[in-house]
């Protein structure tokens, strides 16, 4: 039996502190442009079927109930109640939390009460530039400013997280851009932005990255599938080589998060490039009953010492109890067989299982 006793959730983020009817629970199973087909719900879906098998023996019911049943128990206990016990159930011992979505969400501190767990800020780029934005009169100010926040979060956040691919596509050049092409593309940006705006412009997100590489701290670059209305062919990690080969012996890793369906793409580069890291988290959340063979693909190119375990949960503390459940069950499944068919021993197969699930995050990460 492989087993992992503890887990270091490297990427997730806070869960929802109101409570949600069915059709609001629905909207966070499944990140849709529209409603689920006719007759079905949001439930029919291998995410929704893991949350049936996995989370109803938390809060005192069978597995499998329905989603009404399911629902109604979670109303009974409340949704402090409910999120403590399914957060307490998950065996994750540490979060590293991406603060950077809005909503009432819970962050880093009350995060660690509820689940009696470790929590630690990952700090997404985009979101820490507008706020300087919102605050910076000028195009040097906001350049110098933005310069000194970096530096400055890089003091607490144990990483730095960029949507580059989801605002533009990881399809940018390599390179550094020159300061006059920094300053010129800050000026256009506030001057045609309004409180609040969105950074999508490509070379100001290059800066970011570079001031990011620049502070030590892992990198994290989302690839793969995310937002609804996403074009997943601008986010395929393959398109990061020139960069990733750019930044090579400079001292900062890279963390390649989610990756699917392009998951095959992460554990390449993974293998390729010594700073380089592959995400196994998102991907089986996704991919419900079929998450062993998805952690087996990542297996295939990857090493052993470059994989590293997330939940990618954001909002239902189910979220983060799916992805604990399907990795534990998928890694037990992958390794257990290659020990059962001769290919490995048990002995490496509990090491590496323990390097995945926290070893390679605490070496990365730096944590205690």
């Amino acid at each position: 039996m492989i087993e992992t006793p503890s887990l270091v959730d490297q990427y997730c983020h806070g869960v929802l502190r109101t409570e949600l009817g069915l059709g609001t629970f629905e909207a966070q199973l499944a990140r849709t442009e529209g409603p689920p087909a006719p007759g079905t719900t949001l439930f029919d879906t291998q995410t929704g079927f893991a949350v049936r098998r996995w989370c109803p023996p938390l809060l005192g019911l069978e597995p499998h109930c329905s989603p009404a049943r399911y629902l109604a128990r979670r109303r009974e206990l409340g949704v402090l109640e409910a999120a403590r016990r399914l957060l307490r159930g998950s065996g994750i011992t540490t979060y590293l939390m991406d603060t950077g979505l809005p909503g009432d969400l819970t962050g880093p501190t009350e995060m660690a009460s509820t689940a009696t767990a470790q929590a630690r800020e990952i700090v997404r780029l985009e979101l820490l530039a507008e706020q300087v934005a919102d605050t910076s009169g000028t195009v040097e100010s906001f350049l110098a400013n933005l310069a000194e926040s970096v530096h400055g979060a890089a003091a607490n956040a144990v990483a730095f997280t960029s949507v580059a691919g989801v605002r533009h596509g990881l399809a940018l050049a390599p390179e550094p851009p020159g300061a006059g092409e920094v300053r010129g593309a800050a000026g256009r940006w506030l001057a045609g932005r309004r409180v609040g705006g969105e950074l999508s412009d490509p070379v100001l997100l290059r800066h970011l990255l570079w001031i990011a590489v620049a502070s030590g701290l892992p990198l994290q670059l989302h690839a793969g599938l995310g937002e609804p209305g996403l074009r997943i062919d601008r986010t395929d990690p393959v398109l990061l080589t020139d960069f990733v080969r750019a930044t090579a012996g400079m001292g900062t890793d890279l963390v390649l998060l989610h990756g699917y369906p392009y998951h095959r793409h992460a554990a390449h580069l993974a293998g390729v490039f010594p700073h380089v890291y592959a995400d196994s988290g998102a991907a089986l959340v996704r991919t419900g009953a079929r998450a062993a063979t998805v952690l087996a693909e990542i297996l295939e190119l990857a090493p052993f010492g470059k994989i590293l375990f997330s939940s990618g949960a954001q909002g239902l503390p189910e979220l983060h109890v799916v992805g604990a459940r399907l990795f534990r069950e998928a890694l037990a499944r992958v390794l257990g067989t290659w020990v059962a068919e001769g290919a490995w021993s048990l002995a490496d197969a509990q090491r590496v299982a323990g390097l995945i699930a926290a070893g390679n995050a605490r070496r990365v990460y730096g944590l205690d």
